[in-house]
């Protein structure tokens, strides 16, 4: 099944022989932290406002092999990337701008200090967000982390995965008992605070709370989650393997937190929201578009210029989408729950002005794909691939689609893909756990 299918026995032993070489310990002493990646079929860019979202994990993503490292020393190694962090856990750990400027944010083997996106700040960022919230961090770790092949930079947030898996093994390497529910805000700090990205909780909350066949619905204002699972897909039933779901991706690689457009368009929400709010005569609450009603919005979206309208526009019929989008998948209606999907594609073309020429292009490839249900921007759509419900009898044909068909319109991009990743196709996921 596809939650059972990864990680794969060879791929932990893989792991278990590299750290077991790191550490000088036994294969049978390393632990593995299992973290995956998420999608979010409705829900996109409204989880900062406080609105209400849906997503699951797929079964891939990061895998961190670590054991206790005896002492206070933490040492990673990467498979994707160059050098080595080293650091104590009983160093101050302070947010990523002032270790850049105090020359403390070094990777050992690197010519330089990290540059933006660089895979050291999470284990560092992680310590920070533990050691904020008054947990006592004295035991290292020695680890080694990696990630589907091809799969970083493509909006899968491959950057929370990561997170969450520093954040695990710390706390196992200590002893630590801590809820899915604090780890969220425990990764919120790392994303936040420690590298300066102002979004919400729905990534980690996806990869925290999520479980095998199961659509993570979470309110983003109150923190409450529900697990809805579809009828067709319930008891392991021959239904089951009908869907599948599939990742298209445009060649596009830029990392989040370059991009201003995703900072600049979380702000532009907050002043549609405290505009809305003094009109209503409510300017003493938090300017976010959950605390405005829709009668509100309904009788004052007049007042707000065009850019802020779009996407005030674009908060509340997402809203919509999502409820709609719930009952759709609890009764089984992928047809339903696909055109929901779509809309919210346009949605965020349209209205949240996300996206680029290529995305563009690869999402709307992908709306005339065989066998396709829906699809939109996978992530918050400033980068990356897209993502589509797909039947399980035709991905194959779809694949063969996009495959033919993206390339005509982007060669050049096309063409720095590697090998035939262009299009994979994936089942769902469970949650992040230690193995």
């Amino acid at each position: 099944m596809g939650a059972m299918s990864w990680p794969s026995e060879s791929e932990l032993n893989t792991i278990r022989t590299k750290v077991a070489e790191m550490s000088g310990k036994d294969m049978k002493e390393v632990r593995v932290v299992v973290s995956p990646y998420r999608i979010c079929p409705l829900g996109a860019h409204i989880d900062h406002q406080g609105g209400i979202v849906s997503a699951m994990t797929i079964n891939t993503g990061i895998l961190l092999g670590f054991v206790p490292s005896d002492d206070s020393q933490v040492v990673i190694q990467s498979g994707q990337f160059e050098g080595e962090v080293r650091f104590s856990v009983d160093e101050e750990q302070l947010p990523r701008i002032a270790s850049i400027l105090n020359g403390s944010d070094q990777v050992k083997g690197a010519s330089s200090p990290l540059r933006q996106g660089s895979w050291g700040h999470y284990p560092r960022g992680a310590l920070y967000a533990l050691q904020k919230r008054g947990n006592q961090i004295k035991q290292g770790i020695i680890g080694f982390i990696c990630g589907a092949e091809g799969l970083d930079s493509s909006g899968l947030s491959s950057s929370a995965a990561v997170g969450v898996a520093y954040l695990l093994a710390f706390e196992s390497a200590n002893n630590l008992i801590i809820s899915p529910t604090d780890n969220i805000e425990y990764d919120r700090l790392i994303e936040n605070e420690y590298l300066g990205l102002k979004n919400g909780i729905l990534d980690q909350s996806a990869i925290l709370l999520s479980s095998y066949g199961c659509l993570t619905c979470m309110n983003c204002k109150t923190k409450e989650h529900r697990l809805i699972r579809s009828p067709e897909r319930d008891h392991y039933s021959k239904k089951e393997k009908e869907l599948k779901i599939l990742l298209a991706f445009s060649g596009l690689k830029q990392a989040l937190i370059t991009n201003p457009g995703y900072n600049s368009r979380v702000a532009e929400c907050q002043e549609a929201a405290k505009i809305l709010l003094q009109a209503s005569g409510n300017e003493g609450l938090e300017p976010l578009l959950s605390n405005v009603e829709l009668e509100v919005y309904e009788e004052h979206k007049g007042d707000l210029d065009p850019n802020l309208a779009r996407r005030a526009e674009h908060y509340f019929s997402e809203n919509s989408r999502v409820i709609k989008g719930l009952e759709a998948w609890a009764s089984g209606n992928m047809e339903d729950f696909g055109k929901l999907i779509s809309a919210s594609g346009l949605s965020s073309i349209q209205n949240y002005e996300s996206g680029c020429e290529p995305l563009i292009q690869l999402y709307e490839i992908l709306l005339k794909a065989p066998g396709v249900y829906g699809a939109r921007f996978s992530g918050a759509g400033f980068r990356g691939c897209c993502i589509a419900f797909v039947d399980a009898d035709r991905a194959l044909d779809a694949a063969t689609f996009i495959k033919e068909e993206y390339p005509k319109l982007q060669p050049e991009l096309a063409s720095q893909i590697y090998g035939d990743g262009m299009v994979r196709i994936c089942d769902a996921g469970d949650c992040a756990r230690v193995i």
